[in-house]
């Protein structure tokens, strides 16, 4: 099916106009009702849960669902709050089609990009009176908060077990089919205070033995898939007290689940022994924020995003990612999905920047993956790299 190119007017327009709505984490409402407006003049249905009750935000899920003639369902999702510093945002268009911010704040193309072409996608579908699948939408809050809002959503609503979440950095024609567990741990050591000059012999000295700790864990790529960071640590009250206190902060990132949970005991060992050596204690507490997921290669989605490249002369290709997405929240209520770029680059920096030639590619590929229906499974072949 041949689309009609409406020109890429509307598609910065869209853009544009996202990218000027303030929309931190936990304060998505403006963009909120921006959408619904412009969902409901594209004839789709909208509901708002109460996820920004419970997240403690002034907005909820967006869901969004447009019945269609022909196939199974597909979830379309982009999540609707931004990093720091996006107050203010204003998007620039160069001559050559890339758009940046002012300098002084991110773009927002994460998410906007995704949420501009969920939009332009479906808008030329209903002018061209395309046969398409049944439309399923998922607009998400407090993504950038380890993906609170789609942690907390009603997933008895979507009834679609095939997801695009456009999410990702990189060229049009990428996906991430395989995500990591995202765990994040605080290390609280507890030691004695004492006076540095006067009674040094008295005290344990907290940052000691963090200190000592740290230097054994090991950290940055341990081996393909599986990070471990110390982001923080910090501790003491005065250069001349022994440090009673010290916190340590840090994360670890595995595509494997169990392989996560078995360097977390790793780090949690060393911390104790570290502790207890010179007679301070270790109080620890670790949150998984994500966990791992992997969509197979054979798998439909997969292979209907390859046919969709294929159609449009987009080249493919599939990867892990060591970042997560609510596509991890996803897989855990048993939605089959991939994470598909739509032109973000240099995400969360004052640098983003994305292409209005790449976010025109990637409409035209988020309408083929909406008006796919083939009647026959098995005939999507699977496509090798």
């Amino acid at each position: 099916m041949e689309f009609e190119i409406t020109g890429k007017e509307r598609l910065w327009e869209t853009f544009r106009s996202l990218t000027a709505i303030d929309s931190p984490s936990l304060g998505e409402r403006r963009l909120c009702d921006w959408l619904k407006d412009r969902l409901r003049e594209l004839g789709v249905d909208c509901y708002e849960d109460g996820a920004g009750d419970i997240i403690g935000g002034n907005c909820g899920n967006l869901y969004g669902f447009l019945p269609g003639g022909a196939g199974d369902p597909i979830l379309l999702s982009a999540h609707m709050d931004t990093v720091e510093p996006s107050s203010g945002k204003k998007a620039i268009l160069r001559e050559d089609g890339v758009i940046t911010s002012a300098g002084d704040t991110v773009l927002g193309a994460d998410d906007a990009a995704g949420i501009a072409v969920i939009l332009e996608a479906i808008r030329r579908i209903n002018e061209s009176g395309a046969p398409r699948r049944p439309i399923e939408l998922l607009f998400p809050v407090a993504e950038e908060v380890f993906g609170l809002g789609s942690e907390t959503a009603d997933y008895s609503r979507i009834k679609a077990k095939e997801a695009y979440v456009l999410d990702l950095s990189g060229p049009v024609g990428e996906a991430a089919n395989a995500a990591p567990t995202l765990m994040a741990f605080t290390i609280d050591i507890h030691g004695k205070a004492a006076h540095a000059g006067f009674a040094p012999q008295d005290g344990i000295h907290a940052i000691a033995a963090a200190a000592r700790a740290v230097a054994r864990i090991p950290m940055g790529e341990i081996k393909p898939g599986l990070c471990c960071n110390i982001g923080t640590i910090a501790g003491g009250r005065a250069r001349n007290i022994i440090p009673e206190n010290c916190r340590v902060t840090g994360e670890i990132r595995s595509l494997s689940h169990n392989g996560a949970l078995l360097l977390w005991e790793e780090v949690k060992a060393v911390f104790k022994e570290e502790a207890a050596a010179i007679g301070a204690v270790a109080a620890i507490k670790k949150d998984v924020a994500l966990s791992a997921y992997e969509t197979p290669l054979n798998s439909l989605t997969v292979r209907r995003f390859r046919k969709a490249c294929a159609e449009e002369g987009v080249a493919c290709a599939i990867h892990s990612t060591m970042g997560g997405s609510d596509n991890n929240n996803f897989e855990l209520h048993g939605i089959e999905g991939l994470v598909i770029a739509c032109s973000m680059n240099d995400v969360h920096s004052v640098r983003e920047y994305c292409d209005l030639n790449e976010l025109e590619k990637c409409a035209r590929l988020v309408s083929r993956l909406i008006t796919g229906v083939d009647q026959d499974e098995d005939s999507i072949a699977v496509p090798t790299d």
